[in-house]
């Protein structure tokens, strides 16, 4: 299928005797967001660091754009600039400026000039609705906008895919509600998402695909109408009623 953005087959993931992914199988398509819940030690954000290989998977395979990540030949820094990853942490560097957190990778990465970097920095900050923070620096900013940096900082160089990591699991709660809003507008822009997150409520509303992983496997999957209103497993269901509100 030409539009698959992100391949994932028989992944599997050990670390030492424990067996973390079990042979996950998942497709995310252009301009899809697909939203992987679960309960705490599933095997969630594991997978997503596999995806990019920030961790190594023991076995299966992971393709990117129809690149397969785990072959011998590929370049892992050069594909890693197609797949966007934000996590709960920011990692913005303190004695940088936003503009100057976003636009260090497109000098050290892709080579631009200062002031191409600093023209693409300016465009990202201005997606995420930053344009007028450019010149702060992240002590000035609020977790919010911190987070919104380091998305601004991933869209910078142009991914196919962006991966979110518990994106507002570190944020005070009246603080959520911006970072989700420019996830919806990254979906409504045509970003390609994978998104770790128990924002339940986001799901419903804004994914198009649901998938609910189980001790290292995907246990269910489909649309959040049918996910979230009449799952098929039990397991599912109980997980809904406890956080599924």
């Amino acid at each position: 299928m030409s539009d698959v953005v992100l391949a994932v087959r028989g992944l599997r993931k050990r670390f030492g005797a424990v067996e973390v992914l079990k042979g996950v199988d998942l497709a995310v398509r252009e301009r899809e967001l697909v939203f992987v819940i679960g309960p705490s030690g599933s095997g969630k954000s594991t997978l997503l660091r596999c995806c990019n290989r920030l961790e190594e998977p023991s076995e299966g395979s992971v393709e990117v754009d129809g690149i397969d990540l785990m072959a011998r030949g590929t370049d892992i820094n050069r594909m890693r600039r197609r797949i966007g990853m934000v996590f709960q942490s920011f990692n913005l560097y303190p004695h940088m400026s936003a503009e100057g957190n976003v636009s260090l990778a497109l000098r050290k990465v892709l080579r631009l000039t200062r002031a191409e970097a600093a023209a693409r920095a300016r465009a990202a900050l201005d997606r995420v609705g930053l344009a007028a923070k450019a010149g702060a620096y992240p002590a000035e900013l609020s977790g919010g906008q911190q987070q919104r940096v380091a998305i601004a900082r991933a869209l910078a160089l142009e991914p196919k895919i962006m991966l979110f990591d518990e994106p507002t699991s570190a944020l005070d709660p009246e603080l959520v509600g911006e970072v989700l809003r420019t996830m919806r507008e990254l979906k409504s822009a045509g970003m390609t998402m994978l998104v770790v997150s128990h924002e339940m409520r986001f799901a419903r509303d804004a994914a198009d695909r649901v998938v609910f992983m189980d001790g290292g496997a995907i246990l269910e999957e489909g649309p959040p109408a049918a996910l979230f209103g009449a799952p098929r497993s039990e397991r599912v269901r109980s997980f809904l009623s406890e956080h599924g509100r």
